[in-house]
């Protein structure tokens, strides 16, 4: 029986947890062939956006693969397949409502928990991208993954920063997929970083727009 939604709480846990250390060498649910990383339900593949010279790691489940490495990246892909509930709820909400519900009730809802005072900043809907996908932008006050990375050196900050993320959210083939992304700068450039709220959201959006455009989906074909 395929995996409930509810467990795309586990995309948030490892979009928030810091990287494991470069010495660890993690056994993939999925497979990497030729630097393309292709997921455990066979539902899509996409070359690797980090590079293991400069610390680039993977890690997955079943249902979520995270990239990270030791500069600015740190990226989830979340495919869940949709359940009898999930596909009613599309349905009467119809796409656009469909998945800003999916974001807030779910996505949103875990890093509430996480790190208390998230909240959403914006949403749009592009009705051009992907038959209908959304970019919810979220704050997550102390729950940036760079400064985390930062804490276990040098001890916790002062002054946490408010993490922004960036998560592109749609529909193919009967998935729900949720890619989510951070804005480093925000953590990794502190007292110098100076962008206003529309250059971060273009930024954010162009990022998620190129990841989107990196993945094949490969229809369920199952892993080799």
């Amino acid at each position: 029986m395929p995996p409930r939604l509810p467990l795309l709480l586990v995309l948030c846990t490892l979009a928030a947890a810091p990287a494991p250390a470069p010495a660890q060498d993690a056994v993939l649910v999925g497979r990497m062939d030729n630097g393309t990383y292709l997921s455990p339900t066979g539902e899509f593949r996409i070359a690797a956006p980090v590079l293991p010279e400069l610390g680039g790691r993977i890690t997955d489940t079943e249902n979520v693969v995270t990239f990270s490495d030791d500069f600015d990246t740190h990226i989830s892909i979340a495919c869940f397949p949709q359940d009898a509930l999930q596909k009613w709820e599309l349905e009467t909400r119809g796409l656009r409502d469909y998945l800003l519900y999916f974001f807030t009730d779910l996505v949103l809802a875990d890093f509430q928990r996480r790190f208390p005072g998230s909240s959403i900043e914006s949403a749009r809907f592009l009705p051009e991208l992907l038959d209908g996908a959304l970019i919810a932008y979220a704050l997550l006050p102390g729950g940036s993954v760079f400064e985390e990375k930062n804490r276990v050196l040098n001890g916790p900050p002062e002054n946490p920063v408010t993490a922004k993320r960036g998560t592109l959210v749609f529909v193919r083939h009967g998935y729900v997929y949720a890619i989510s992304t951070e804005l480093a700068e925000r953590a990794t450039q502190r007292r110098t970083y100076q962008q206003t709220t529309e250059a971060e959201n273009a930024t954010l959006a162009n990022r998620l727009t190129a990841l989107a455009g990196r993945l094949v989906f490969t229809g369920g074909k199952p892993k080799p």
